[in-house]
């Protein structure tokens, strides 16, 4: 390489587009960021956390497809999943996968059967500090006192435990049972009376498909409880959530 070539690369027009090429190629294969908008993931996950996700984890695809190169692991009961909203391809949802391709789903009255097993509830000692982030402005449409309307449960998938929330005096809520499918997820909200879900997706639309699937949401890499008035796609420097950096998604 002569030393006008070497200086292309290194210090001219050539390094930012490597720069650039690098980029879209960390971004397409192995990570990409996403921002939170709702409260259907609360209190494991908060409207305007940022978070990163993982999309080797489960194989990678030809850019810009729905096309497998490689198929690696498939999701696990549990995952906090990122993904194609099936009845809208051009959104992007982020649940946790509850059912596999083969699982019998069950869900009354803020209990879940998987196989005809009803999946365990406790009261969440060591996760108490996820409920305690939460504020009445996040459970949008509620009011004043709304979050002392909602109970907080750990509940247990295998040897997982997450967070979730269940309205107080919420009853006649029966979904199933529904068996999934080979190659497809049924899928919840972590704010089970908040969430648009495998629960309510019309009938040919209520399971994901591994094809729609982006990647697994590893962790919050920066969070803020407002954006800015003007530029709402940035965080308010004065209302971040420092505790909420680098926190890693159960």
């Amino acid at each position: 390489m002569d030393v006008l070539s070497k200086r292309f690369w290194v210090e001219g027009p050539g390094s930012f587009a490597l720069a650039i090429l690098v980029a879209l190629t960390v971004r397409w294969a192995f990570l990409e960021a996403y921002v939170i908008p709702s409260g259907s993931m609360l209190p494991t996950l908060l409207i305007h956390d940022h978070i990163f996700v993982n999309k080797a984890v489960y194989g990678v695809r030809v850019p810009f497809s729905e096309t497998w190169l490689w198929r690696f692991a498939m999701p696990k009961r549990g995952d906090v999943v990122v993904f194609k909203y099936p009845e809208n391809k051009d959104l992007f949802y982020v649940k946790r996968v509850v059912g596999l391709p083969g699982d019998k789903v069950y869900y009354e009255n803020g209990n879940l059967y998987l196989n005809d097993e009803l999946i365990e509830k406790r009261v969440p000692h060591h996760l108490k500090y996820e409920f305690d982030l939460l504020r009445d402005q996040d459970f949008k449409g509620e009011g004043e006192g709304a979050k002392s309307l909602f109970v907080h449960w750990e509940e247990f998938l295998g040897d997982r435990g997450f967070s979730v929330l269940l309205r107080k005096g919420l009853e006649g809520m029966v979904f199933g049972p529904y068996v999934v499918p080979k190659d497809h997820f049924f899928v919840m909200g972590d704010n089970r009376d908040n969430s648009q879900d495998s629960r309510f997706w019309s009938e040919g639309k209520r399971f994901v498909s591994r094809d729609l699937l982006v990647g697994r949401a590893v962790s919050v890499w920066l969070s803020c409880e407002e954006k800015l008035p003007v530029l709402t796609f940035l965080c308010d420097p004065r209302r971040l959530r420092w505790g909420r950096f680098f926190h890693m998604v159960k």
